[in-house]
């Protein structure tokens, strides 16, 4: 039975959660203040490093400061001292003293550059398995209703976006600032009335760098949703899955223009983005530029008003002029890229601001041995989360037992509730009403990784990982021993058929098993629940899509792996189920008979007719 409430159309936006993220990103973007506390908490674990890398910032930032005052001094004592004639001994010192600060200030500069790359991308890599492990704890209801390219866009694109914040923002702003408020006091003392002469219109330019931000900030959120979407296109089109649909339905060059198209979005939003800044630093470019000219006519006027303006001051001031000019663009750029990124963190904090629907509680405890195998239900009323209350519950007043040990199937007609009997047994959703017990115990008061160690899923649509068959079966037990990989593939029936291959245990299986037959890939599926061992085992529509040869030689692995433990079949096809200790019909969301095969037959109902329809078809 599929997922109800699943994700729209393959050409469709996202909806349910992502829809929530998406209406973060597209509101106004977090203010600077927030989003650089929230940044700091990132880099929290860094203290140390980050302690050294501000000193180092500070320390070059004031070494920058020195040569624009020695050169006034070279001028002045050196070049054209009151003597009227070059003194070199004072020159050569002045120079040598110059050179050495020079020298200094490149060395810390790669010293700090190493410490901010490395503790950078150490946030951004701990960002990213943060984002990676809070996805993993998220219930099975948000990725049934999130596009997994989407989600994948976060953890790469979205992530990758901010990778240049989290490595330059903190050594940017202290240096730069600094470099700054040191540039400026310089040219106080230098002269005050030329100072104000050379900033009087940086205020402007601070206004206008806000407007330029705020319409970056809202192309990139733009941009990200177009990466989004390309992401998304390139997992459903790319797959082994969907290359074989389109092929099978000759769609391969609309496929490409879907891709085309996204791919001329991303293109024109890229070049809006690159090109939304550039108008605003070539004006700030030329603003900073034209002042050195417009020092030198406002010295002018100074020197015949009397004020005493020398050369060494103007060329010193000139010089620290144009110093403060690279850092001051590096703060507007700064506060650029901070507004621009906030999209993207907005995006990055609104995945990690999910809460888990399902969670464990505080006092949750363990499985308890001395009912381990006993499943049943109490009143179960379902509703998917996503589904309007007007829709009807997928299962209504459902009550059953199931005794440790016994096989017990659920069949009848699709879309009837029996899969997502199966999706509550592990707690992969909660009940909207009514208990799952497992072992004794509600299943919302077990802790999670405990019930679900016990209870083993083997699902119509095998996945395996393009790894080999080894690496496959050990997902399952990671330190499991060849002798129990091949105690657990001899049992599921596929032992012989992995040894016949060249490389046996070690064959690469190819992107979703594709290289294995339907039935190898079932077999090999409850060879990994073998090696689990689990005390409950649940089968889900398991031999459904396999032929009657492919059927034969599961289902006698299938029975094999039932034996001694709790056995749950979710069956379409009724010729698997005949000796099940009891059989449940399902229809409607409803149990509307149980009994044995014989029982069932003899009562003339629902599975009675769905058994000679089969019969019949057959």
């Amino acid at each position: 039975m599929s997922m109800r409430g699943g994700g729209g159309g393959r050409g469709g936006r996202v909806s349910g959660a992502d829809a929530a993220a998406q209406r973060a990103a597209n509101a106004e973007a977090p203010k600077i203040p927030d989003l650089l506390a929230r940044i700091g908490g990132l880099f929290a674990p860094h203290k140390k490093a980050l302690t050294v890398t501000i000193a180092l910032v500070l320390v070059s930032a004031a070494l920058s400061v020195f040569p624009p005052l020695l050169t006034k001094q070279a001028f002045d004592l050196g070049l054209f001292p009151a003597s009227g004639r070059p003194n070199v001994p004072v020159l050569f010192e002045l120079v040598s003293l110059m050179v050495g600060l020079w020298i200094a200030s490149a060395l810390l500069g790669v010293w700090q550059t190493w410490l901010t790359a490395n503790v950078g991308n150490k946030v951004m890599g701990a960002l990213r398995i943060r984002l990676f492990g809070h996805l993993q704890a998220m219930e099975l209801a948000f990725f049934t209703r999130t596009k997994t390219g989407v989600i994948q866009s976060r953890l790469a694109n979205d992530v990758g976006g901010v990778a240049g914040v989290l490595s330059n923002t903190i050594s940017s702003v202290i240096g730069n600032t600094v470099t700054v408020i040191a540039a400026l006091v310089s040219m106080i003392v230098l002269s005050w009335q030329l100072t104000i002469i050379a900033i009087v219109l940086l205020p402007l330019l601070v206004i206008a760098q806000r407007r330029v931000g705020q319409v970056r900030a809202r192309i990139a959120t733009k941009t990200q949703e177009s990466l989004s979407e390309m992401t998304a296109i390139t997992q459903e089109a790319l797959s082994v899955s969907g290359i074989l649909l389109a092929k099978s339905f000759t769609q391969q060059k609309a496929e490409t223009a879907r891709y085309r198209a996204e791919n001329e979005n991303q293109i024109d939003l890229q070049v809006r983005q690159q090109m939304s800044g550039q108008w605003f630093f070539a004006t700030v470019n030329i603003f900073l530029s034209i002042i050195p000219a417009i020092i030198y006519l406002a010295a002018a006027y100074l020197l015949n008003d009397g004020v005493t303006v020398t050369a060494g001051t103007i060329v010193a001031f000139t010089t620290v002029q144009a110093r403060l000019m690279f850092p001051l663009m590096g703060l507007l750029r700064v506060a650029l890229d901070l507004q621009t990124s906030s999209a993207l963190f907005a995006r990055i904090f609104e995945y990690l601001d999910l809460k888990p629907a399902i969670t464990d509680k505080p006092d949750a405890k363990l499985v308890q041995k001395a009912e381990l195998g006993r499943v049943a239900f109490d009143g179960v009323v379902f509703r998917y989360p996503d589904a309007g209350s007007e829709t009807p519950a997928t299962l209504r007043g459902v009550s059953f037992e199931i005794r440790p040990g016994q096989f017990a199937a659920f069949v009848g007609p699709s879309g009837a509730g029996k899969t997502t009997v199966s999706y509550l047994i592990p707690r992969l959703h909660d009940v909207t009403s009514g208990r799952v017990v497992f072992a004794g115990d509600d299943v919302r008061d077990l802790e999670q990784d405990s019930l679900v160690r016990n209870i083993g899923i083997v699902s119509q649509e095998t996945y395996l990982f393009h790894a080999t068959i080894g690496d496959n079966l050990r997902y399952a037990k990671p330190d499991a021993s060849q002798a129990e990989l091949e105690a657990a593939a001899r049992a599921a029936n596929i032992h012989d058929t992995i040894v016949s291959f060249p490389d046996a245990y070690d064959t690469v299986v190819g992107e979703r098993g594709y290289r294995l037959s339907g039935g190898e890939k079932q077999r090999i599926a409850i060879a990994r629940v073998l090696l689990k061992d689990p005390a409950v085992l649940i089968l889900d529509e398991a031999t459904s899509a396999l032929d009657s040869i492919g059927e034969r030689v599961v289902q006698a692995a299938l029975d094999t792996a039932s034996r001694g433990r709790t056995t749950i079949a979710i069956a379409h096809r009724l010729s698997t189920v005949v000796s099940a200790d009891v059989i449940f019909v399902v229809a409607a969301g409803e149990i509307v008979e149980t009994g044995t095969h014989a029982e069932l037959l003899a009562a003339g109902g629902v599975y009675s007719e769905l058994y000679e329809q089969q019969v019949a078809a057959n």
